[in-house]
């Protein structure tokens, strides 16, 4: 499938068929979303991916019962990583493991120096605005190997975390569940362009 048609056929589908994905569908599906872009290259989130029903059960009373939970195949829970320190730390080895040009380390380690100075709860807004963005690559890569999946930010990110027993610096931000649509998309529309540019 082109891209194009991905982004025009991706809808948040409200309920799945139960039918299991193959396990490596959700695999390629990792594998590409790691590509997601973010800020200094710095990858502030982890995925947690959920697939037993008893931990679906648990999870789904922490986002309002919505069908989605119970009926996917696999729940995608993106968590939004807040430790700067180490994320800064595990980029600069990184980037010189990966054999990047001192001149360049040099700049990003810059900007990570100044970025450090950021109070916490910016660091963290920093943190889930990127988080969102491999959540959303989830999206459409999905729809691009024949599955369907629908975003969800409305539930008790607290609850997940103790659910799933994720350390403190590890904050649920949002949610993809993946599986096979047996709901029918409401007709898509969007603004213009013309209604999204400031004059």
């Amino acid at each position: 499938m082109e891209l194009r048609q991905a982004i025009a056929q991706r809808y948040a589908a409200k309920h799945f068929d139960g039918r299991p994905i193959p396990e490596e569908k959700v695999l390629e599906l990792l594998e590409q979303i790691r590509w997601a872009p973010s800020g200094l290259n710095i990858q502030p989130w982890r995925v947690k991916v959920v697939s037993a029903e008893a931990l679906k059960r648990e999870l789904s009373v922490a986002t309002y019962d919505e069908p989605q939970i119970m009926s996917c195949s696999h729940l995608l829970v993106f968590c939004a990583d807040t430790d700067f320190r180490r994320l800064s730390e595990r980029l600069m080895t990184r980037m010189e493991a990966e054999g990047v040009p001192p001149e360049v380390r040099a700049i990003v380690g810059s900007i990570a120096a100044d970025m450090g100075n950021m109070p916490s709860e910016a660091w963290a807004a920093y943190a889930v605005a990127n988080t969102y963005l491999p959540a959303f690559l989830a999206q459409l890569v999905a729809k691009d190997l024949g599955f369907d999946s629908c975003m969800m930010s409305h539930f008790k990110s607290d609850e997940y975390a103790r659910i799933l027993g994720l350390p403190g610096h590890l904050v649920p931000a949002i949610l993809c569940p993946l599986g096979y649509a047996d709901d029918v998309p409401l007709p898509k529309w969007r603004y213009s362009v013309q209604e999204l540019l400031i004059p």
